[in-house]
Parts: C-alpha cells; structure tokens; sequence
C-alpha cells in the first residue's frame, strides 16, 4: 500500500506517434494487459456527452500504449448505460465480469448512484470525471471517486452570477426530474434564497413531448432569470418554445446542457444562454492545446464537455497502475492509492477528500453566440467584475 502523495506531470504525446492498440485488443487480453472501463452514455439520449468522455479515454491510453514507458499495455472495455439508473447495474456487472482494473464514470449522477455501490462490493476503483450530484460521495461507495467539482459548487455559481452580475430580482428555476437535475436544482435554488432573490421552482419532466405549455408558464412569471437544470436534449426544445414565448430573462444552465447538441436542437433561440461547467475548454487554455491538437487530429472534430478531463482522469489511472506494481497491480492497490494521490493533469491537480470528494471546486463559465458555444471563464472572476 502507498501512504505517500505522488505527484506525476501528464504530458501528452504527439498523436502522429501513437500505436493504435489500445482499443483493438482481442478481448481476453494477454499476460500483461490491464484493462480500463468507461460506463456513460454510448447509445440513447445525450449520447454525445458519453462520446465527449469516451475519445478522452481513448486517447489517453492510446497515447500511454505508444510511450513505451510502462511495463504493460492498456485494453479499453466500454459499457453502455445510456446514462439511465435501470441499466447502470448490468452496464457495471459488464464490467466486472471483464475483469477490469478501474473504471472512468458512471458519467452521469442516476447511473452513478446505481453502479457505485456494485463496483465498492466488487472492490474496483470507480472515477467519474463528469457525475456532479452532491450526495454520490456521502453513501459510504467505499471506491467511488469524483473527479469533478459537484453541483453544490456549480448551483452556488450560477446564484453568485445572478446575484453579483446581474440585477435579477426573480429567477425561475426548472429542473427536468432526473438525479442530475433535480440536485443542481436544489442547490441553485438554496443559493439564490439566500442571495436575496425570489424564487419560482417548477420541475418539466424529461422527454417531455411539447414545453409550449412550460414555456408559457415561466413567461407568467415575469422574472429576470431562468435556470434549467438538466440535459442538452431537452434543454434545446425547451429553449426554443421560451423564446417562441417571448421571455427576455437572463437563461441560464448547467454542464448537461453544455454541448453542440443544444445549439443544433434550438438553433439561433440558443444565442445568449449561458451554461456553466466544472470543465474548461480545452481549445482555449494553454495547458490543453496540444492535446486539443491531438484529439482533432484523431477524431476530427474538437474535444467536447469533459473530453479533457476524462483524458486527465484515465492518465492518473494509468500512473497509479505504474506506482503500484504495473502489470502486478490490481483494484485494491490501484484504489489505495488514487485515494492519496496528488496529480497533476492537464486541466487541474486531483485529489480527493477522505469522502472521495474532488478537492478542488472551480466553476467556468460558457455562453451561445452566433450559435456557437464561446468559453467565457471562471465563474468566480467573472462576477466579481
């Protein structure tokens, strides 16, 4: 067992080097393959979120198969949730079966709180990078890890934003009734009470066929503000009957909205809403372009929401594997010693609590112009401007 903190600076390699064998191998894998998971949404709803986490993965281990620095090569295994709790145990239970080492997610809160607790009885490290919901760490998942800012730090920034950089009065809060919604919801709504500002909650089901109706009632309001809590594929049709509707407020969501999804769904009624995230873009900040680069290069299209942190998280993984025996390794070291580590990545340090909570809460910012989604910057900063 590690007790010491170990600190590793991920640098990322040029994709033009990379031995595409990560991800091809013959599943039974040989003597010394390690094999790491991701459980997200691979089909379904919001699928593209799942890929988003899904191509970070990749190329981190592609990317580590080709260094020749370690003494064994990485399988990547996917297990597909469709980001919904019912199908959360069997995607885990894949996994297991697998006879995987760790795994990256669940990626979304209802998948999480489902599988964390399959993974902690079966003793394997599960890090998710991207479920948010502010309770995930208080159950007592013995190995679940969250690798993510929760929603108690982004809903607290959406009310700071409100409070210090706007001169709403009234702001409707409207979560979609799934775990992920219902919990920023919750947090926004708590924040911005104590703020000082009125609140409306209303609660519009996911995958609610017409939000004509929902539209309307949030106009009746006439409040300054709207926050909707939930995912990019409701939020577009959502955003297009508001704006059909005539509000003029300050919209605003969260990280499941944040993606090219939402635009294509509600076209120019998306120009102006602003959408926070416990993720930067990885195209804008220093630190990340040459993985940016990489990424473009391998998948031809630019890294979305949580792509650079989920290629963070698998790196990590991949250098705990490292200091704790390599092809030796195996989940109950790799887990004693991600809960102790300090590591730097590309988009942040990680560390965790001795909850398994994520140390370090920075929230950004993220705002729709011309339909395209513009990164803005830290949430804190900008407010207090």
């Amino acid at each position: 067992m590690l007790n010491k903190t170990f600190v590793k600076l991920a640098a990322p390699l040029a994709i033009s080097a990379l031995a595409l064998t990560g991800c091809g191998s013959d599943s039974g894998g040989g003597g010394d393959t390690i094999k790491i998971a991701f459980q997200g949404p691979l089909s379904g709803d919001n699928v593209q979120l799942g890929t988003n986490m899904e191509n970070g993965i990749k190329l981190a281990i592609d990317q580590a198969n080709a260094s020749g620095d370690y003494d064994f090569e990485i399988e990547y295994f996917p297990t597909d949730d469709q980001g919904q709790p019912d199908k959360a145990t069997a995607a885990a239970q894949k996994a297991i079966d697998e006879g995987v080492i760790a795994v990256i997610g669940p990626a979304f809160s209802g998948p999480a709180d489902t599988a964390a607790e399959v993974y902690a009885e079966a003793g394997i490290p599960a890090v998710s990078s991207s479920a948010t919901r502010p309770d995930l760490t208080t159950k007592g998942y013995e190995s679940f890890l969250r690798a993510v800012p929760n929603d108690s730090a982004q809903g607290a920034g959406m009310a700071k934003y409100f409070d210090q950089a706007t001169d709403a009065e009234k702001v409707v809060v409207v979560d979609d009734k799934t775990d992920y919604g219902v919990g920023l919801a919750d947090v926004a709504e708590k924040e911005l009470t104590a703020a000082g500002i009125e609140v409306v909650r209303q609660s519009v089901p996911q995958k609610t066929p017409d939000y004509s109706a929902a539209a309307r009632s949030v106009v009746g309001q006439k409040a300054d503000g709207l926050i909707y809590a939930g995912y990019y594929e409701d939020a577009g049709p959502f955003a297009t009957k508001l704006a059909e509707a005539g509000f003029e407020g300050t919209t605003m969501s969260g990280d499941g909205t944040n993606d090219m999804g939402f635009v294509k769904l509600a076209g120019d009624a998306a120009n102006g809403w602003k959408l926070t995230c416990p993720c930067t873009d990885p195209t804008q900040e220093e630190a990340t372009k040459a993985f940016a680069d990489d990424y473009q290069a391998e998948f031809n299209q630019a890294p979305g929401t949580y792509s650079a942190e989920s290629y963070d998280v698998a790196q990590m993984i991949i250098a705990q594997i490292a200091e704790t025996g390599g092809a030796e390794s195996d989940s109950e070291k790799l887990l004693e010693s991600l809960r102790g580590v300090e590591y730097k990545g590309l988009t942040k340090t990680f560390s965790f609590d001795d909850k398994g909570e994520f140390k370090n809460q920075t929230i950004y910012m993220y705002e729709v112009e011309d339909e395209k989604i513009g990164y803005v910057g830290n949430i804190d900063e900008l407010a207090a401007e």
